[in-house]
């Protein structure tokens, strides 16, 4: 990699706001894709948001992915299962390639998670992967995990967009991966190109030459540059354009609704947020319909609970309503943690996304009306990043899907005990919650499964690591002559950029 493409991957510096990027010349097999932020670094096991991992998800690849019905497919893994002493064995493909050449093997895998399990790793899936014993390497398409104790869910840990498998002798600050796509060029704040690497092991993919990244943070323009031919693909249609671009005959919508919820964070080291009576009056405070009209236009559903989607045997309909909006209880909660009066604190959101700021609005609104007077903060989307990782507020409003549509997939936005990051309660207490989600996670009987997670919504009810506020739709925008893209299905959304490989523009 050159000096430029490595300062870029290992950079994570705040970047300046876009005004509109210069406009490029459409040509069929190159795809111009509006990101709705730049990509404050892309380095493989960090989290630093979903249009960060849109681009990871090209550049590398792991073990498996999810197709396009959001079901486990293998990706560099051709099979994985259980062996008679309860470990995972993934066999490995023998085609695999890195960008450099280098063929994928067993230890490049064990050297991927030993750097993200590190003791001074940051990277998103560390916690999960030290429940690791050890990992083993018979030869060098077979590797076993053997684990501290029985874990269910342990592939979907390798479909997140955070996992990418990356060659054992890169550089771990400019890691080199083996997706379809290697990066090209960039200029930083305002694009990435990447281009189709010769070694990818599926024939025919991916069917793109190229795709040029242009970071469009103001939603206006990312739709008007949809709209005016200077971008093929957005992502995060607003809501308010939806309509508008379903009406265009040039343009289509591609739509999933309950992709992903906004919720409200807690800063739990201090008060008052330490104390889960005042979480609960927060809770309790806000009229979520309001949200849905006002951020989302109609186009999404109230959340009065934790994320549990309606369409799985998880969800019970009375723990979905455990939060509904009563301020009268709150007041009441509020006086029995010693506020009977409210107290003043911050909201910490961003302004780069309407959605946050409106629903930042909104829940301001409502706080006030039970005495807690929240000073709104909304910086760009970088320094919210920062100031959330680095737990430097109050209360945050955040946007997020799980990572998966099992209740497991919960875990990186409920288990406050994980490293710290931006889009989770920065250290609240929730050890019932924790707890839950750790049975549920070692649990193989369906049944069982429900009932845990039952158990695990009952607690987080009372113990709030999160407020859940509204469910939102997730809308790709494309010009009609793309081909192949699918928007995954529910909390998949995200992640939706893997098709990305099997999709063309002529």
């Amino acid at each position: 990699m050159t000096p430029t493409r490595r300062g870029f991957l290992a950079g994570s510096a705040a970047l300046p706001f876009l005004v509109r990027p210069a406009r490029a010349q459409a040509r069929a097999g190159y795809l111009r894709y509006g990101l709705s932020a730049f990509p404050p670094n892309l380095l493989p096991w960090e989290s630093t948001g979903a249009s960060a991992g849109t681009v990871k998800l090209l550049i590398g690849r792991s073990l498996v992915a999810y197709d396009k019905t959001g079901n486990l497919q293998g990706e560099l893994a051709t099979s994985w299962s259980l062996d008679d002493d309860g470990a995972w064995v993934f066999k490995l493909r023998r085609d695999a390639k890195f960008h450099n050449g280098e063929p994928v093997t067993a230890d490049d895998v064990r050297w991927s998670v030993e750097q993200i399990a590190g003791d001074k790793s940051t990277a998103y899936m560390r916690a999960q992967f030290r429940s690791l014993a050890r990992i083993e390497t018979p030869d060098s398409t077979t590797i076993r995990f053997v684990t501290k104790q029985k874990l269910a869910t342990l592939p979907s840990w390798f479909a997140n967009y955070n996992m990418a498998i990356c060659w054992k002798g890169s550089d771990p600050k400019s890691p080199i991966g083996c997706g379809p796509f290697r990066l090209a060029a960039q200029e930083r704040g305002t694009s990435v190109t990447i281009e189709a690497s010769p070694n990818d092991y599926k024939p025919g993919l991916p069917k793109l030459k190229g795709i040029t990244f242009l970071a469009y943070p103001d939603e206006s323009l990312r739709t008007a540059a949809l709209q005016s031919g200077d971008l093929e693909m957005i992502e995060y249609v607003p809501w308010q354009s939806m309509a508008t671009i379903e009406a265009d005959p040039r343009l289509r919508l591609d739509e999933v609704p309950g992709a992903a919820f906004m919720d409200v964070l807690f800063n739990g080291t201090r008060p008052p947020f330490n104390d889960a009576r005042v979480r609960q009056a927060v809770a309790h405070a806000v009229k979520r319909e309001d949200i849905v009209q006002a951020a989302f236009f109609g186009r999404g559903k109230t959340l009065e609970g934790l994320p549990i989607d309606a369409g799985t045997p998880y969800y019970d309909d009375a723990l979905a309503h455990g939060w509904n909006y009563d301020p009268a209880r709150s007041k009441a909660l509020l006086t029995a943690a010693g506020y009977p009066d409210g107290f003043q604190t911050t909201l910490l959101a961003t302004a780069q996304y309407n959605m946050h700021k409106d629903t930042a609005v909104i829940v301001q609104q409502y706080l006030a009306a039970i005495g807690i007077q929240a000073e709104l903060k909304l910086p760009d989307w970088s320094t919210r990043v920062s100031l959330g990782s680095r737990g430097q507020y109050d209360m945050a409003i955040h946007g997020v899907a799980a990572d998966n549509n099992d209740p497991d997939g919960l875990t990186v936005v409920l288990d406050t005990s994980l490293s710290p990051s931006h889009g989770r309660s920065f250290g609240v207490q929730a050890p019932r919650t924790i707890e839950a989600l750790a049975r549920g996670r070692a649990e193989f009987d369906p049944a069982k499964r429900i009932a845990i997670y039952k158990d695990m919504q009952r607690a987080a009810l009372e113990e709030v690591p999160l407020v859940g506020l509204a469910w939102r739709s997730q809308g790709y925008g494309m010009d009609r002559r793309v081909t192949g893209f699918t928007n995954l299905p529910g909390a998949l959304s995200t992640s939706s950029g893997i098709t990305l490989e099997y999709t063309d523009f002529t």
